[in-house]
């Protein structure tokens, strides 16, 4: 069973935007989204969600915990392939309804694709059909996934 928050509860929109009271918004489903980056270059690496007992394990650990909402269940990142994410830093937005982790990144990289990022493609707007496309901005693979994984990749 989950523990109750431990989080204050969310008070009028002055308290939330200019008080140091840290009270996160959580969706109707008990989410919130968490955008994790590189501490050092502050490149994107992933978009996860927490709910309020990931988060309270993330701040317990010092390394990142995500709800996996398809597989509903805990993911602490990195307990499969290793790749873990240590936390530097957490920001709130304003509203205080999105994170952002600043983590070490430790290991190959952040993505089950095998590579650094999950944001490893651009969206360029093609001209000729009005629509857009994907181009590739990452070089390659940092890891095999196969070999991390031993079969699809989980995380």
């Amino acid at each position: 069973m989950d523990s109750p928050s431990p989080f204050a509860p969310r008070g009028n929109k002055a308290e939330l935007e200019e008080s140091t009271t840290f009270a996160p918004k959580f969706d109707g489903n008990g989410l919130i989204p968490v955008l994790a980056m590189d501490a050092s270059t502050r490149e994107p690496l992933m978009l996860a969600y927490m709910n309020a007992e990931s988060l309270r394990r993330t701040l317990e650990l010092g390394e990142a915990v995500y709800w996996s909402r398809s597989r509903q269940e805990y993911w602490h990142k990195g307990a499969t392939s290793g790749h873990i994410q240590r936390i530097v830093e957490i920001r709130a937005d304003c509203d205080q309804d999105a994170l952002i982790l600043l983590v070490e990144q430790i290991g190959a990289g952040a993505c089950h694709t095998g590579r650094g990022s999950c944001f490893y493609r651009r969206v360029v707007a093609d001209k000729a059909s009005g629509g857009a496309k994907l181009e590739f901005t990452d070089p390659g693979l940092s890891f095999d996934p196969q070999k991390v994984y031993g079969k699809a990749p989980v995380e």
